[in-house]
């Protein structure tokens, strides 16, 4: 990377970390950005606003008709609050090789390789479109692009191949596990605490689905599918959230749990699901909050060996997180994820931080998209 590609990578990522998109936020005036600095270079643009309408997507394209490589990026980034920061997490602050600020690892500085990427794409003739895809609520369930997906076709046509730029270190992820986020409601009877033994107690049975949850983690620890790609192999059950009661000596009438399932491709979500609803009871509701499909990429893939030639890498790997992968690869179109920074390492952490050397790498894979966009389908795997 020429120091003068680097210093204009590094300009747009400093205006990027600047808006304060944390999920809870609008990401309207950033989008605007990303709007202004692609139509400038010629790129065909479709927002796509939220039911708020403080929130949007966008699509984008440039070059012929035909179905080319999309690349895609989310703009929402974790809290802060409650974070030590030793920096300002919205100002980008270079130090030791390294580059601070809220979502320059997830995933601000993939989106800034993109953006990059657009003004040499645009001086040159493509023989293939690069198509991008800028979703937002992603952190809290890839919301955004579940309503975006539908008009992908319609809008960019579909693509031979898409790479979601989550970081991996720039290796390349041929699977995460799928995820769905559960609310459960214990309704127990109001009444004194002295009543106890008479009178249902709504956090007594929230507990007791809890220890048949754990239960049910067990058998598919012991029972379910495996794959020892992954650090834990087998799907998962997890409570995060248990609340109920007004005060001690009133017996609580309500209690709300919230919990989540990730679970591997072979382990159906609504064989899941089913066995959930069965143990619940009949003093407990069930609401889905959320739900994200897993990505499963065979490692002998078109697109998995086309992105391991655009990032030069071998390495084929699986990952803890979730992604919006598994939207583009349900919807038809071979996907793998591959982007600069350690989602282990620094994501969603205090002084979170990408390193130059990571941005340098991402860069050189887009020179390679770029090259092996202008020389057209058969230079494609």
């Amino acid at each position: 990377m020429r120091a003068d590609e680097l210093a204009e990578t590094l300009a747009i990522l400093d205006r990027l970390v600047a808006f304060n998109t944390v999920s809870a936020n609008s990401n309207l005036a950033l989008i605007k950005y990303v709007e202004a600095h692609l139509r400038d270079r010629g790129f065909a643009l479709h927002r796509m606003p939220d039911a708020t309408g403080q929130k949007a997507g966008l699509y984008a394209r440039i070059g012929p008709a035909g179905d080319g490589i999309l690349l895609s990026a989310h703009t929402d980034v974790a809290p802060t609050e409650g974070q030590r920061w030793s920096r300002d997490p919205f100002c980008l602050t270079r130090e030791n090789g390294r580059l601070y600020g809220r979502g320059t690892t997830d995933m601000k500085a993939f989106l800034a390789a993109i953006l990059a990427l657009a003004d040499r794409v645009s001086k040159v003739d493509l023989k293939e479109p690069l198509k991008l895809s800028v979703s937002y609520d992603e952190e809290v369930g890839c919301l955004g692009i579940a309503r975006m997906i539908g008009a992908l076709p319609e809008f960019l046509g579909m693509p031979r191949a898409a790479i979601v730029g989550e970081p991996t270190e720039m290796a390349v992820a041929i699977g995460h596990k799928g995820k769905v986020g559960l609310k459960a409601v214990a309704h127990g009877e109001a009444g004194h605490s002295s009543l106890a033994p008479k009178l249902e107690n709504a956090l007594h049975v929230a507990a007791d689905f809890m220890g048949r949850l754990r239960g049910l983690q067990d058998w598919y620890a012991e029972n379910g599918a495996r794959d020892s790609d992954y650090d834990i192999p087998h799907t998962t059950l997890h409570v995060g959230k248990l609340a109920g009661g007004t005060a001690l000596n009133v017996i609580p009438e309500r209690a709300e749990m919230l919990f989540e399932v990730r679970h591997l491709a072979d382990d159906d979500p609504d064989v899941i699901l089913g066995k959930i609803e069965a143990m619940a009871g009949s003093r407990i509701d069930l609401e889905r909050t959320v739900a994200y499909p897993g990505l499963q990429t065979a490692p002998t893939a078109r697109v998995t060996k086309l992105a391991c030639s655009l990032a030069a890498t071998n390495a084929k790997i699986k990952v803890a997180f979730g992604t919006e992968a598994g939207f583009f690869d349900g919807s038809g179109i071979p996907t793998v994820v591959c982007g600069p920074g350690s989602m282990e390492g620094q994501g969603h952490k205090p002084d979170e931080f990408v390193t130059v050397g990571q941005m340098a790498a991402c860069h050189a894979k887009m020179d390679r998209i770029l090259t092996k966009l202008t020389r057209g389908n058969g230079s494609l795997p």
